[in-house]
């Protein structure tokens, strides 16, 4: 990996350890922090310091520093969280973000004096009476604490001062300072790391005692590669760093090295582990030992005569018990704990992170296989070959397997998009002086990345009207009954083939008759114009529409929505609004899950073939006779409204005899469309219609049949939003 690359994977760690930062801290507000988010919490902000000293960052080394100490003395249990401290962190978690960002090239270079502002309020809320240096051992790599085996997790460091536990094998031997071993990878060189630069950087958090050359790696001359690394090294270092931060000096070249770190004084059992796993003759790394000073010769005899007597000893966890030490539910907890951080780090190890762009090739590579294998198919049955036909039927299943296998890698939660709101509005509601609880359901829910990415913006202006301009002030809600506190909840689930998104609020809702009235003044409607209530509150997604009666740094229930509306129906989707008058406000957003491949069902207009969203289809029935003047027909006793398509898009030349009817759903809405004849189920690859034809409405874009024809792949929820209101006519103008 080069450096450029590295620091990458830098910037994109440490974005998501801001995020957890945040939520782990929003937690706190709300009284919901348990011991291991405080030790999440440290490690957040240890490993971004230590990752920052490896690319010479120092200004994000220096002001984490200082917020690393508060949040140990947090986990130390010598500092309690208040809304205060937890609103300080906040603020600090924003400026270290704002210096990851700017370090990343995506904003300004950040002025000092807020770092410095922040620096004096958090030494402030930690006592301290004399501003401290924000001096802090740049190590080049930062990493989470570590067990004894050098697993992750939150065993704590064997100190000198600490009592230790006696049973066979634990008995506290060695010598005052630190045992590092160190067996660096033969590709370390190559991926651009200097084992020696490792060891030289010791010397910051410590003196060198004695350090051992390991070259029993080393090939003869004539087999040996120049690029390959063969050393080893055994380091004594005397130090009153923790063990956590001499871990860190090794972060980046963990994978390509084994690295063991023994704490002074550790358990004679740790010594035969290092010697037991490690390649070299176990008498000669005995030597090295005593030679490092690490053990004296009767203390590595002692040891090694403990570890001969070590297979008659029961558990560690079996004398403690005994002992009365500690009681079974500890041990078994331990165990669970030890059990789930193994699953995680097994659970991580599986995770290959992927560079969009390929991944982005890889969808389209797909989508020409599925046209591909559509055309194959199509001449195996004109061909009337049964071993040709099953053969073509065959790979067609196939392609569907690795088009869905590469859909799902494209999935994401929306979640992910979620996750940002609870800050937002906390910051929002106690600007404006209001009490808001944000409730979040159906987080794993799941559609394209590509869209959980445009989708945040459209997401984050709802979200601020709901609270600037849905929820009513404290005094308001009380005066009208409600609860104090208002509530603002975001929903997604999965209906008919698309991913539904719903904000909403228990405010004060729209106010129609106040809406009808400014539309009219602003020349929106005529004044005699009849409409229902959802067409009148449809019309505050007009271009700068507004009721509020004053401007405010958010933006109003109006302002900017026609923005909203675009950015959804850029992505082929739609926004409904639900409003009832003193219950609150919910905007609905219904969008496709991918943008790539969808299963179609393919019907036929005349000479024009369309393409439906297979998951929207709900069933086909025969058109009635003696429906030419109408637009609805009764379905088992309920009222369903339809749209011809041949009158919608002018397609020329007579009806049939015989017509269908595809009845769809969509955003709650059930419909139907009229076609000449059904062709059954097909894989559409969406492609775009060009800038020319964009906003066409009721259009989500094009596909290539098998045959090489081009098909026109409809947009049900805009469709339905004709069909409903009495649409059959015009639908390429735009909605």
């Amino acid at each position: 990996m080069d450096m450029n690359s590295a620091l990458g994977t830098f910037f994109d760690e440490s974005r998501e350890l801001l995020a957890q930062m945040e939520e782990i801290l929003l937690r706190a507000e709300a009284g919901e922090v348990a011991a291991d988010d405080l030790h999440a919490l440290f490690r957040c902000a240890h490993t971004i310091k230590g990752s920052a000293g490896l690319f010479g960052l120092d200004a994000i080394v220096q002001f984490t520093h200082v917020v690393e100490n508060a949040l140990d003395r947090l986990r130390g249990g010598t500092l309690d969280f208040t809304p205060a401290l937890v609103s300080l962190l906040l603020e600090c978690q924003d400026h270290i973000g704002a210096l990851v960002a700017a370090a990343a090239g995506d904003r300004p270079v950040v002025a000092e004096d807020g770092g410095t502002s922040l620096h004096l309020r958090l030494r402030h809320a930690l006592g301290e009476r004399a501003a401290q240096p924000a001096d802090a051992a740049r190590a080049p790599g930062g990493g989470e604490d570590e067990d004894e085996d050098g697993r992750g997790g939150d065993a704590a460091v064997v100190r000198p001062d600490e009592v230790m536990v006696e049973s066979s094998g634990g008995v506290a031997i060695g010598a005052e300072h630190w045992h590092l071993s160190l067996r660096f990878g033969p590709e370390v060189l190559r991926n651009g790391m200097d084992p020696l630069a490792f060891i030289n950087y010791l010397s910051n958090y410590g003196d060198i005692v004695h350090i051992e050359t390991i070259v029993d790696a080393l090939p003869d001359l004539a087999s040996g590669d120049p690029e390959c690394c063969y050393l080893g090294f055994e380091v004594a270092l005397k130090s009153e760093a923790g063990k956590a931060e001499l871990e860190s000096v090794f972060e980046f070249v963990q994978d390509d090295a084994r690295i063991t770190i023994l704490p002074p004084h550790s358990r004679a059992k740790a010594y035969i582990a290092l010697i037991e796993s490690l390649d070299e003759d176990q008498r000669r790394l005995g030597e090295i030992l005593i030679e490092c000073g690490t053990l004296t010769r009767k203390e590595l005899e002692t040891a090694l005569a403990a570890q001969r007597a070590e297979a008659s000893q029961p558990r560690l966890g079996e004398v403690l018990v005994g002992q009365g030490v500690v009681q079974p539910p500890v041990v078994e907890a331990a165990l669970v704990k030890q059990r789930a951080c193994d699953d995680r780090r097994a659970a991580e190890a599986r995770s290959v992170k992927v560079p969009a762009d390929r991944l982005d090739a890889l969808i389209d590579r797909v989508g020409e296989l599925v046209i591909a294998g559509s055309a194959v198919q199509l001449q195996a049955r004109g061909a009337r070959d049964a071993g040709l036909q099953e053969a073509a039927a065959q790979l067609l299943r196939l392609v569907e397997d690795v088009r869905d296998g590469a859909l799902r890698l494209r999935m994401t939660r929306i979640g992910d998009v979620f996750g940002r709101f609870p800050r937002v509005v906390r910051d929002v509601s106690r600007e404006l002086g209001k009490d808001i609880e944000l409730t979040i359901h159906g987080a794993d829910a799941e559609l394209d990345k590509s869209m959980v990415e445009k989708i945040g913006d459209p997401l984050m202006h709802l979200v601020r009207n709901a609270i600037d301009h849905g929820i009513e002030t404290p005094e308001k809600r009380a005066a009208a009954g409600k609860p104090a506190r208002g509530t603002v909840a975001l929903n997604a689930y999965h209906e008919s083939g698309s991913i539904v998104i719903e904000v909403g609020d228990d405010g004060g809702g729209l106010d129609a008759e106040r809406i009808y009235h400014k539309a009219v003044e602003r020349g929106l409607i005529a004044a005699d114009a009849c409409l229902s209530p959802a067409e009148i509150h449809r019309l505050i997604l007009e271009p700068g529409f507004s009721t509020a009666e004053q401007v405010t740094n958010l933006s109003g229930r109006g302002v900017g929505m026609d923005v909203v509306r675009s950015s959804i129906e850029a992505l082929r989707g739609t926004l409904d609004i639900d409003s009832t008058p003193k219950a609150g406000t919910t905007m609905r957003l219904c969008l496709p899950l991918t943008l790539a491949i969808i299963d179609g069902f393919q019907v036929g207009v005349g000479a024009s073939t369309f393409i439906l969203p297979l998951d929207a289809v709900v069933e086909c029935i025969e058109l009635p006779r003696g429906l030419d003047d109408t637009d609805y027909l009764s379905l088992r006793g309920e009222v369903l409204p339809f749209l011809r398509l041949r009158k919608a898009f002018a397609i020329a030349g007579a009806e049939p005899q015989r017509q269908n009817v595809v009845v769809v759903r969509a955003s709650g809405r059930t419909a139907g469309i009229v076609v000449d004849h059904l062709d059954g189920e097909c894989q559409a690859v969406i492609k775009p219609l060009g800038q020319l034809f964009e906003r066409v409405g009721g259009i989500a874009g094009s596909t290539i049949l098998g045959s090489g024809e081009v098909a026109l792949i409809l947009d049900v929820a805009q469709t339905l939003q004709q069909a409903t209101s009495g649409g059959n006519g015009d639908p390429a103008r735009p909605s």
